[in-house]
């Protein structure tokens, strides 16, 4: 790198390059061998966020938080006991990767606050079909407690371009509290839209 000229960026872990494209960052070419993509920074402030934002999305995303969980919950058996410690290893380590996901803060408030803060799957824990959507972190959103209980309700949900949608039976008091008119958008991938189709047509309220 030049003194003051760009900076550059090779990622090897697919689902972070992934991300990384698809939220906006300038692709540059050539990659390094066997390396997915690389990204183009104007300044040393924009590359060490992208070394930051690349770090946590390869901790957060497949296949990591599963591989954790079966490591973790290897020697358990199918007791009611052993049930209920592999959903709260399960639940720990979610909670987790979407920390890393969304940096440690609710994309909707900006509250950073861990005791405020809760992991929410789109797709209930119950409802999903394996343990790699249990732990995918498409299937979640790092919510703030308010948030949190709103969207499990179904008083709200999200359409596929990331905006807030209220139900019929979300009360005037609560969307004001949620400043919901004002809410930002959430950057989401395809498959948090798959996950969030099925939020809207199996736990949002219409009526």
């Amino acid at each position: 790198m030049a003194a003051g000229g760009p900076s550059f960026l090779s990622v090897q872990h697919p689902g972070a390059a992934r991300e990384l494209i698809g939220r906006g960052f300038e692709q540059a070419v050539p990659c390094a061998k066997g390396h997915t993509a690389a990204f183009v920074f104007a300044d040393l402030e924009q590359l060490y966020s992208g070394v930051s934002q690349t770090y946590r999305l390869s901790m957060s995303l497949p296949t990591l938080p599963l591989e954790r969980f079966q490591q973790e919950t290897a020697g358990l058996g199918e007791t009611e006991a052993e049930t209920l410690t592999r959903i709260r290893i399960g639940q720990d380590i979610f909670r987790d990767a979407l920390m890393d996901y969304w940096n440690g803060a609710c994309p909707l408030t900006g509250i950073t606050d861990r005791e405020l803060l809760r992991a929410s799957h789109i797709t209930p824990w119950a409802k999903c079909s394996s343990d790699a959507q249990r732990l995918d972190v498409h299937n979640g959103l790092l919510l703030s407690s308010l948030w949190d209980a709103a969207f499990d309700a179904g008083l709200v949900t999200f359409d596929d371009g990331g905006k807030a949608v209220a139900s019929p039976m979300l009360s005037d008091t609560a969307a004001e509290r949620l400043s919901l008119s004002s809410a930002p958008e959430l950057s989401l991938t395809p498959a948090h839209r798959e996950n969030l189709a099925w939020h809207r047509l199996c736990r949002w309220k219409t009526d």
